[in-house]
């Protein structure tokens, strides 16, 4: 379907895209309640983009809130059957401070894929992810981790696990400098604090990448991930997105929740990330599921002025006609603009609080 520029902002654009994208691997549409008990999300702020949470009493007395994220009410609600996958898509309102505008309603879109996830389910996952940066712009990347990896890297470099969050914080920040001083701090040998940095440093496409780092590889943890990733590179080459996929282990999140693959998708011309997902097995096992899950999200807030060209009209056509004029006329008239793909605002009289490109009268 076609939706003419200016009739729909990006976000809606959007919208109509990746639900057409999505469908055609199978996902099906998912809704959600619009708010959920507090505690859900209370439990579980570390999942959370942000910690803030617009609560209210409920008639009962019971704390509620309006849901700051989807995954998590989708996780919570649905069900699970054994050897099972549940694909599913949503487009629904959370409830965010965005910008420091204190909070906002903001329409996301995304996909999980939950139930016995296997090597294809997780490569079909990220290939969308990319062919969604893709269908709002083709000069976009898609900045590819591995949990496993950085943890492994961790457990041989002998970091105590009380260390590990202020570490990731770090290594998130790409604060090189600040990172090998805490490094040194904690006792860190010279030779492991280096090579650390200079992996969180590297940044380069997924399949070089690979090569580069190939030699660091030690221990299950990391043999695990290389292997996952090398695989995964592979795909990529097979769905023809290779060249945007970029190695970045500086893409990082909570340990108690993700234990796979991380990622995070940028568009050149915004300054944030637009795409953020996952393999979050650990939320699963938080809510006593022992079965896998991977997802991601489009922050569609975030492409409301995403190449908004000002339009110098309000409309193409202003069509004034008499009062007394022929109803059959006037919709001849209208229809013959339209199919020359021109918009119309029809008046009895001119109107001066729009700007047209030109004026007929009938």
């Amino acid at each position: 379907m076609n939706y003419s520029d200016g009739v729909l902002r990006n976000d809606e654009k959007a919208i109509y895209a990746l639900r057409e994208l999505y469908g055609r691997f199978g996902y099906m549409l998912y809704k959600v309640n619009k708010f959920e008990e507090y505690d859900l999300y209370a439990h579980n702020k570390n999942f959370l983009v942000s910690d803030k949470v617009l609560a209210f009493t409920d008639t009962n007395g019971k704390l509620m809130a309006l849901k700051p994220d989807v995954t998590l009410s989708i996780i919570k609600n649905i069900a699970y059957e054994d050897n099972t996958i549940n694909k599913l898509c949503y487009n629904e309102n959370v409830y965010r401070t965005s910008d420091g505008d204190g909070f906002k309603e903001i329409m996301q879109t995304g996909l999980e894929c939950v139930g016995n996830v296997d090597m294809y389910n997780e490569c079909e996952v990220i290939m969308l992810a990319a062919k969604s940066l893709e269908t709002i712009s083709n000069e976009y990347i898609l900045d590819l981790s591995h949990m496993g990896f950085t943890d492994g890297l961790l457990d041989k470099a002998g970091v105590d696990l009380s260390q590990r969050e202020e570490i990731l914080k770090l290594i998130e920040s790409k604060n090189v400098s600040v990172l090998k001083a805490y490094l040194n701090k904690i006792g860190m040998t010279e030779e492991y604090c280096e090579n650390l940095c200079k992996l969180v440093e590297m940044y380069m496409p997924l399949g070089e990448a690979l090569k580069v780092i190939e030699g660091c590889v030690s221990g299950e943890k990391m043999r695990a991930a290389y292997e996952e990733l090398s695989l995964i590179a592979e795909m990529m080459v097979t769905y023809g997105v290779s060249d945007k996929i970029y190695l970045d282990l500086s893409v990082v999140n909570d340990l108690n929740y993700y234990d796979g693959i991380t990622f995070k998708g940028f568009i050149n011309g915004i300054p944030a990330s637009v795409l953020s997902g996952g393999r979050y097995d650990r939320l699963l096992r938080k809510f006593r599921k022992n079965v896998g899950a991977i997802g991601f999200a489009v922050y569609l807030d975030r492409l409301e002025r995403f190449n908004v060209q000002e339009r110098k009209y309000n409309v193409d056509v202003l069509l004034v006609y008499d009062e007394n004029a022929d109803v059959k006329k006037i919709s001849e008239a209208v229809k013959k603009l339209n199919d020359e793909g021109k918009s119309v605002l029809t008046s009895v009289s001119d109107v001066t609080s729009v700007s047209y490109k030109q004026l007929v009268r009938i």
